[in-house]
């Protein structure tokens, strides 16, 4: 496997905007795309046939190490979002998710990020990505 080999298949995740999630004007506060990036996540891994809460019972642990993301137009209440996930292997400790949310009804961009991820252990420090991890990466997740 090379050093940045990515998954084909894309995830998709969907969301609602609910009103203690926007300012006063009705648009999404800016920190509410990164929870949104972690629900799609945590959907990208149970749609493979494993939790985030059984990888860390067994252990491991993948701590957000870098986050970003591009505000290109504003999510705004009641909105139905879909945010497409993407997973790629970077080394054998880490992991990135690559993430574009839009509304359903209009396949332009309202976000595009990333969150990069390291492996730790149970005591919280490096190790390498579980095997059951490496494997996700290498197989296209399960529709």
């Amino acid at each position: 496997m090379s050093d940045t080999a990515s998954l084909e298949t894309v995830r998709v995740t969907r969301v609602r905007v609910r009103y203690a999630e926007t300012d006063r004007m009705g648009v999404v506060y800016y920190a509410n795309y990164f929870v949104w990036f972690e629900v799609a996540r945590t959907e990208w891994l149970r749609g493979t046939g494993w939790s985030y809460r059984e990888m860390e019972s067994e252990g491991t642990s993948l701590p957000v190490i870098e986050a970003h993301c591009d505000y290109r137009r504003p999510a705004r209440y009641d909105d139905e979002l879909e945010i497409r996930t993407r997973a790629t292997f970077l080394s054998p400790v880490r992991v990135r998710f690559d993430y574009e949310l839009m509304r359903t009804d209009d396949p332009q961009a309202l976000a595009i990020g990333h969150t990069v991820h390291a492996a730790m252990d149970a005591s919280g420090r490096p190790c390498r990505l579980p095997a059951r991890v490496r494997g996700m990466l290498e197989t296209p997740p399960s529709r």
